[in-house]
């Protein structure tokens, strides 16, 4: 079983400081919910996570490994607010750059999880004529090929409706309960299961 500990997390943002003193446990099928108002810091805690920002204080570890071990690294699916799509490249191409990025991608996996994510026909459009719900879509598509233990996720609803979000919900539950854990920050209602909250 994998656990994520997170003890005396200390997160300063210039004169502001988000949280401090936070500590939490996180283990294998859990779904950890971060709320919390704008500008408390969930975007903040979740790229310290990922290891891409730094705390003031505090440590972070996957079963005991550190969160810039190569060991932790290679366990993290992180998945931010912004879109981070090239809009000269097509859906196909826009994941397959973004996923390849960690490894090397199995291009009938891709093509399946676009299926599954409910862009069906669009393989091959570029990404300036989707909408910003499809946009979200072409992102999270990299849930269904992640083999990651560890999903953190901001905001993954955003811009998505009702169709998009329950996808992703069932995509989450199926992840945690194969063994798997997710950490999401959110403004919406989410029915997953068995959820706990973190309020920042």
């Amino acid at each position: 079983m994998s656990k994520l500990i997170v003890t005396d997390l200390c997160c300063q943002r210039g004169y502001n400081q988000l949280f401090s003193d936070l500590s939490f446990e996180v283990s294998s099928t859990n779904i950890l919910r971060i709320t919390g108002t704008n500008g408390s810091g969930k975007t903040s805690l979740l790229k310290i996570l990922a290891g891409l920002n730094t705390s003031e204080h505090g440590t972070v570890s996957l079963n005991e490994f550190d969160v810039n071990s190569n060991e932790y690294q290679q366990q993290i699916f992180y998945l931010g607010h912004s879109q981070a799509l090239s809009s000269e490249l097509s859906v196909i191409e826009n994941l397959e750059f973004l996923l390849s990025l960690n490894k090397p991608i199995d291009k009938e996996r891709l093509n399946v999880a676009i299926d599954r994510i409910g862009l069906k026909g669009y393989r091959d459009e570029y990404c300036s004529k989707l909408s910003a719900g499809q946009k979200r879509r072409v992102i999270l598509a990299g849930l269904f090929i992640s083999s990651a233990k560890v999903w953190l996720l901001d905001e993954p609803f955003t811009a998505l409706d009702g169709d998009g979000i329950k996808i992703v919900e069932n995509i989450i539950q199926k992840h945690c309960d194969d063994g798997g854990m997710c950490l999401f920050t959110t403004h919406q209602d989410s029915s997953l299961s068995g959820q706990k909250v973190l309020a920042l």
